[in-house]
């Protein structure tokens, strides 16, 4: 009896749609698996807050025009070039502004922003996006200062501020120990005071702190802190702070989503720049 066989156009349809439909089924299977790659942000583009709303939340705000504090904004590249006229008009007296990350990053708007805002009347700083995971303290405090981050005696010029904060790029605390962790940090700061003659504002969030340095509290005497909280209180600082010198409340605000208060009025954001 004879047997029947496909044709060649026949065998050659039936490899494709046998192809299509295995290219679908690895689709299929790739979009059902978790994209943690997809996930992980560009080296360069974290930012002072970045792991805040998804960490700690975002539980309201303070109550606006509290007198005995200053209003400041804090921008990266995320912002661009920043409308510096309509932030002075609205009563922000302050910035900083992101100079570096690691030691491979720098912010292609840091001169329009460090300069802009100290050209419409704001005392301005300049700060560093921690990775203790790429390099020691010491090399990124002297990239920080290399890079826009020093200091000077202007009375408009804040010390530089160190963002140490979740980190976006992998695991919370850099695949470091807390012991480690306040090595880091304590290389960082006694480099840069060296390089700078004032101790660097360390910007932090308490949970982030409690976790990664088991709550440290040896910088408080020397270091200002920068408490990270968008809610309507502080909430508890880190060990050893009693106070805190800066605020970041939240990453919504008008004109630039990230801001800030000075717990002081205007003359005692000019006492720091001073030093």
């Amino acid at each position: 009896m004879p047997v029947h066989r496909p044709g060649p156009a026949r065998r050659r349809r039936s490899a494709v749609l046998g192809g299509l439909t295995a290219a679908v089924s690895a689709l299929s299977l790739l979009l059902a698996l978790p994209s943690a790659a997809a996930d992980v942000p560009p080296r360069g583009s974290a930012y002072l807050g970045m792991g805040v709303p998804a960490h700690d939340g975002e539980h309201g705000s303070p109550v606006p025009g509290d007198a005995t504090q200053t209003e400041g904004v804090d921008v990266s590249s995320h912002q661009g070039n920043v409308a510096w006229s309509t932030l002075w008009s609205s009563g922000v007296k302050w910035a900083y502004a992101k100079a570096t990350e690691g030691t491979y990053y720098t912010n292609p708007y840091f001169a329009q922003q460090y300069n802009g805002s100290y050209n419409v009347g704001m005392v301005r700083g300049a700060y560093h996006f921690a990775t203790p995971d790429t390099t020691s303290g010491a090399a990124q405090a002297n990239y920080f200062v290399d890079h826009g981050g020093g200091w000077s005696r202007d009375g408009r010029t804040l010390p530089g501020a160190l963002d140490i904060e979740w980190n976006p790029y992998g695991a919370s605390c850099y695949g470091k120990t807390q012991s480690q962790m306040v090595a880091w940090i304590g290389d960082f700061l006694a480099t840069y005071k060296a390089r700078t003659g004032r101790d660097a504002v360390i910007y932090t969030a308490t949970s982030w702190w409690t976790e990664c340095t088991g709550n440290y509290g040896g910088f408080a005497t020397a270091n200002p802190l920068w408490i990270a909280r968008y809610a309507t209180a502080v909430g508890t600082l880190p060990a050893g702070w009693s106070y805190y010198t800066m605020w970041q409340y939240t990453s919504s605000g008008p004109t630039v989503g990230d801001h800030n208060r000075f717990n002081g009025a205007l003359d005692r954001v000019v006492a720091l720049a001073n030093g």
